[in-house]
């Protein structure tokens, strides 16, 4: 991948996204194999929400390679507190680090980030707007027990908020995928992102019900419906558990179906689904560290090209 930045799935070719899945893999085979050769190289976290696999996986990837991380710490402790402008934080930081890992609450701060420094910088979520790097992380699970071509995914959930779902289904329009949206009226897509997919030429259906759809999938990919969205506990509670699964749910499924999820979960899936050949939501979450070790090892790389990069 030869880009100056990670802000965007949708700045992601297909060729891209090989090139990183298909060294993710090597690196799981041999983590070992980029030696030394970030041994001077420093990495920023700097998250503005909480955070744990996503923040933890970039840690170890960063020390798998070679490197090192310094942490901005949590907002409350940080210059933020004191009215500190994002683009006065990330202009001090670019000078204790070699790349900035920006999660934040606004959607877009990761691309306006990018404007002020000349150190890469990976957007690990911006609010509704996208996490390409969870994208990354979820199409290498999806090669290793689906494939990516001739593949119908079904996606689940809080489709109107979920940033994980808007870069995944940017992502996908690179491959011969057929999607699935199955959500509430109220969580639909948000019209620019269903805009932007028939713009790419993808084939997608929206549902209400996954039974619509259950037994056509090879990927169920499951969000959390996030219940302060919802001006009314009830209302939450309704909605819920009408997006919830078991493995009663999946016994109408077929056998090699791949259940999914970003992580973390509340109840919309349920603890017995983990024992069952479908699951692949821990395996999806481990997956992250290979991944970014091979994003990370292409972006801080000494060889690093910006032409065809980003929107910088």
């Amino acid at each position: 991948m030869r880009h100056d930045h990670l802000l965007s799935a949708g700045q992601l070719t297909r060729e891209d996204i090989e090139a990183v899945l298909d060294r993710a893999a090597d690196l799981a085979d041999d983590p070992g194999a980029v030696g030394e050769r970030h041994a001077d190289r420093l990495l920023a976290l700097c998250f503005f929400e909480p955070s744990t696999r996503t923040k933890m996986s970039f840690d170890t990837a960063m020390k798998r390679i070679g490197g090192d991380t310094v942490d901005m710490g949590s907002v409350e402790s940080s210059s933020v507190k004191k009215g500190e402008s994002l683009a006065d934080t990330v202009r001090v930081i670019e000078g204790y680090a070699d790349g900035i890992v920006l999660r934040h609450p606004s959607e877009g701060a990761a691309k306006l980030a990018s404007q002020f420094v000349d150190v890469p910088v990976i957007n690990a979520g911006d609010g509704a707007g996208q996490h390409p790097s969870q994208t990354l992380l979820d199409l290498y699970t999806m090669r290793e027990r689906a494939g990516l071509d001739d593949l119908t995914v079904g996606i689940m959930g809080d489709l109107k908020y979920g940033r994980t779902v808007h870069s995944l289904a940017s992502a996908l329009t690179n491959f011969d995928a057929r999607m699935h949206f199955i959500s509430p009226e109220s969580l639909r897509l948000p019209r620019g992102v269903r805009f932007d997919l028939h713009d790419a030429g993808a084939r997608l259906r929206e549902h209400t019900d996954l039974d619509e759809v259950l037994e056509e999938l090879d990927v169920l990919y499951v969000t959390r419906i996030q219940r302060e969205r919802f001006p009314d506990e009830n209302e939450y509670q309704q909605v819920a558990g009408e997006y919830q699964i078991d493995a009663d749910t999946l016994e109408r499924a077929r056998d090699d179906l791949t259940v999914m999820h970003p992580l973390p979960r509340v109840d919309e899936i349920a603890p017995d689904v983990d024992a069952t050949d479908h699951a692949a939501y821990f395996a999806q979450a481990h997956n992250g560290v290979p991944v970014r070790m091979a994003l990370l090892d292409g972006l801080l790389g000494e060889d690093a090209a910006t032409d065809g990069g980003d929107a910088r």
